[in-house]
């Protein structure tokens, strides 16, 4: 048994989040955490709202309320969404709590030991119509790289590139809006990720196993112009962690706080901590899983993110975390792998939470459960390129794969079962030659798909377990056992035994897709029985002649012409 600690990338508090940021990051990290669990792997999923930061404070003002209660408000509604599309967290945390308040001046302060930390007088844009400094997420403007008109102060949305709030053509804020802007002068703490280089550098090119885009965007970060650049890491700000070293004053840094960049990746592991608090358990629980002189040196660390995130998680984070255990009793734990992805699209454009473009979470619930989404987000996820979600392309995904393969095995040989042998398994009859190309096939394909899902190859894995349904329906169909029953009842009710089994054996297999539908199935056999099938000829006997089972609902029923439509007009590209 591995242990295996999956976090996800930390989603803003600023509102929900569109489709495409699930698919970036926290469906996939669910699908890798519940095949662990079902392989019987000890795993740790955390994710928790990022609460600090601009996006927060703009949020907060926009909705009229004060930030604090904005943000609770806000992980409570995102919290509920999450549960809504099954995802498995262990805890879903925030990083406004008490645990990474502590654990971020703690880094701070071992960081600066470590000579990591300088403090740099700088320019900073200030509004005169705000009375206040603008942080870079305050100030929007024109990308001097790529162009796009919506570039925010600190990184390019469109292209990623990483910016300074001076580089932008046409500055305003995005407080007031206003272009009455000049600069001045201010002082913050920089991490100093320059002196990291070196070894980052070794590092990320040790990672062979790593996907081409983590290991490209972070190669093209260390490489790209003077190369790896030092980074603030505080800001003027109202709402966040107050800048201090461990529990002790920063001089000279009062009333500021940390770059929400800076203490949000340093979540993952509080959120650990804020895990073992409601569950009872001490500090030893959570230190286990990243401290590595305390049982952590075993743990395989897997994040899963979107490719805008791959820097910050490539180079910023593991800067603070190599930096820290330099100094003498830190041992924190590196990251093992990173899957990135691209983004998905929407409808010829691009999803965006900052302009509400796109269909959101909970509009997607609130129109079709949660597994027609994950499976179509899962079978197209934008791993190797970007990919679009288009409603034409949803409708025919849901029809065919979920209606017409899966849906339609498990309605025909239950009714079938029940119109001639009753709601039970019946006994009779022996297998063939068919029978064992059949096991041999579906052997060949379970060991495929768990190669798949162990690589995290998210599309191959979703085609290897549709091909699987699939051959249930080709023996059905060449087997025929309403055929069969006309002149040989043994023959009808050896086919049936083995269909019904394979029902149980897919409600296994989907369960890390599918869990809904994969508990419906199991439900309507009657078993508890939810043990992988590494055996495959005694995963086809595990329900025996006699045991009862009930016809389940429709788990899929088809999207029609009509409904596509109405949504694609619903969800014309904005939300207001």
């Amino acid at each position: 048994m591995a242990r295996i600690l999956i976090t996800s990338a930390i989603p803003y508090i600023n509102g929900i989040k569109h489709l495409g940021n699930l698919v970036g990051s926290q469906l996939p990290a669910d699908l890798y955490a519940r095949y662990m669990r079902q392989r019987g792997h000890e795993v740790l999923f955390l994710c928790a709202t990022d609460e600090h930061g601009t996006p927060a404070e703009l949020a907060a003002a926009k909705a009229g309320e004060p930030v604090a209660e904005f943000c609770a408000k806000m992980h409570a509604v995102q919290s509920e969404i999450a549960a809504g599309f099954r995802l498995s967290f262990d805890k879903f945390g925030r990083s406004s709590s008490p645990q990474n308040r502590k654990l971020t001046q703690h880094f701070a302060g071992k960081l600066d030991e470590a000579g990591l930390i300088g403090e740099v007088s700088e320019k900073q844009v200030y509004s005169i119509t705000d009375g206040r400094f603008l942080p870079d997420r305050y100030i929007e403007g024109t990308c001097p790289n790529c162009g796009y008109d919506k570039a925010r102060g600190d990184q390019c949305e469109n292209c990623t590139k990483q910016l300074d709030p001076i580089d932008l053509i046409e500055p305003r804020s995005a407080i007031s809006g206003s272009t009455d802007l000049e600069v001045r002068e201010t002082r913050h703490l920089y991490l100093k990720q320059s002196q990291m280089r070196g070894a980052l550098t070794e590092w990320i090119e040790s990672k062979t196993d790593w996907p081409i885009l983590t290991t490209s965007i972070a190669k093209k970060w260390l490489n790209d112009g003077e190369g790896l650049q030092d980074r603030g890491i505080t800001r003027d700000l109202d709402w966040g962690v107050p800048v201090r070293k461990g529990d002790q004053p920063w001089p000279g840094m009062e009333g500021k706080v940390f770059y929400v960049w800076f203490d949000a990746p340093i979540e993952y592991i509080a959120c650990a901590a804020e895990w073992a608090e409601e569950t009872g358990q001490d500090d030893a629980a959570w230190e286990r899983w990243w401290r590595t002189d305390r049982g952590a040196d075993d743990v395989r660390y897997v994040q899963f993110m979107g490719k805008d995130n791959v820097p910050f998680h490539t180079l910023s984070f593991p800067t603070t975390i190599m930096g820290a255990n330099r100094i003498e009793g830190e041992a924190w734990k590196l990251v093992d792998y990173i899957k990135a992805f691209n983004y998905l699209n929407y409808d010829g454009g691009q999803f965006s939470t900052s302009q509400g473009r796109g269909i959101f979470m909970d509009q997607a619930l609130s129109i079709l459960p949660a597994d027609y989404w994950r499976w179509w987000l899962l079978s197209h996820a934008p791993e190797t390129s970007d990919s679009e979600f288009t409603w034409e392309n949803f409708q025919v995904s849901a029809n065919k794969d979920l209606a017409d393969v899966l849906g339609n095995f498990v309605s025909r040989i239950t009714k079938f079962c029940r119109s001639k042998f009753g709601e039970s398994v019946p006994d009779g009859g022996t297998f063939g030659p068919e029978e064992q190309a059949l096991t041999e096939a579906l052997t060949a394909r379970i060991r495929a798909y768990e190669a798949h899902m162990e690589a995290m190859e998210v599309r191959k894995s979703a085609a290897e377990l549709r091909a699987i349904w699939s051959l249930g329906n080709e023996y059905l169909q060449s087997s025929a056992p309403w055929t069969a029953f006309k002149t040989d009842p043994d023959r009808a009710a050896a086919i049936t035994r083995l269909s019904l089994n394979l029902v149980r054996i897919y409600a296994v297999l989907s369960r890390p897709f599918l869990p809904d539908a994969a508990a419906e199935m199991l439900t309507a056999m009657h078993t508890e029985d939810d043990s992988w099938p590494d055996d495959v000829p005694a995963a086809l006997a595990a329900l025996p002649a006699g045991h009862v089972f009930t016809v389940p609902e429709v788990a899929f029923r088809k999207i029609t012409d009509d409904e596509r439509d109405e949504w694609q007009a619903q969800f014309a590209g904005t939300r207001d």
